[in-house]
């Protein structure tokens, strides 16, 4: 299959303007995120989709590929649409542009339920929830699964409520796998096709409600499967996040 990475970047960020260009190690950050997308094992190519001429010219200096896209989309899925509809590809997936230390295998794990079943439209990741804190934040969204791996809800609301244990809801009891949840990883495995037919689909209630984008294939009936994880990456929204990813860097060598 021809797989092709493309990782959104914006310079405008309402908590972190240039994060894109953020010095990490000596690197800007979206360099980390492309050097680490492209060791992933299944992928063909990998491009970086921005409407900023300082962005695609840090990308060209790495030796990155680089698609300027239009400066008027709303979300990431517009901006990854436009530059897939140009390709010639069979899977897409798309890489958070602020995810430094994303390990290539979890891009290798969301991309390999599709290698078995070529109709599945859409897939995603998801990694235990081992604190009440992360079960508790907005910030922290939520997926529930059916059986089979396909997403039932995505919220930032605490998902599911622990109606007999609420006197559980405490550290130890997710760490040790007692209360059992998990938290979604915001990175996204679309069949190129369908990817063009989502991103031209009207806003929907409960996307507009939680403010997540995913909840627009849910609610027109699309399959979504749900990938569990033991790997958790780190996104950079903040300078403070900046400083985590340094600190995690270091400790990994």
């Amino acid at each position: 299959m021809n797989i092709t990475a493309i990782i959104p970047a914006r310079y405008g960020s309402t908590r972190f303007p240039g994060k894109a260009l953020a010095d990490l190690g000596g690197k800007p950050m979206i360099q980390h995120v492309y050097e680490r997308t492209a060791r992933a094992c299944h992928l063909s190519q990998v491009i970086v989709a921005t409407d900023d001429k300082r962005i695609a010219e840090a990308v060209r200096r790495f030796g990155g590929t680089v698609a300027m896209t239009s400066p008027s989309h709303e979300t990431g899925t517009d901006r990854l649409a436009e530059v897939a509809s140009g390709l010639d590809a069979d899977l897409i997936v798309n890489v958070q542009g602020d995810e430094p230390l994303i390990e290539p295998a979890m891009i290798d794990q969301a991309i390999e339920p599709f290698l078995t079943d070529p109709a599945l439209p859409m897939g995603t990741l998801k990694c235990r929830i081992t604190c009440l804190h992360d079960f508790l934040s907005p910030n922290v969204v939520k997926v529930v699964t059916d059986a089979q791996d396909n997403a039932l809800y995505f919220s930032r609301s605490p998902l599911p409520f622990f109606r007999d244990k609420w006197q559980d809801l405490k550290d130890e009891a997710f760490a040790s796998g007692r209360l059992l949840c998990h938290k979604h990883v915001g990175l996204y495995v679309y069949q190129r096709e369908f990817l063009i037919r989502y991103a031209a689909l009207p806003q929907t209630p409960l996307e507009l409600a939680e403010k997540l984008e995913q909840l627009r294939a849910l609610e027109n009936g699309v399959r979504i499967r749900v990938v569990a994880t033991d790997f958790e990456s780190l996104g950079v929204d903040t300078p403070e996040d900046l400083n985590k990813a340094r600190e995690r860097m270091l400790k990994q060598g």
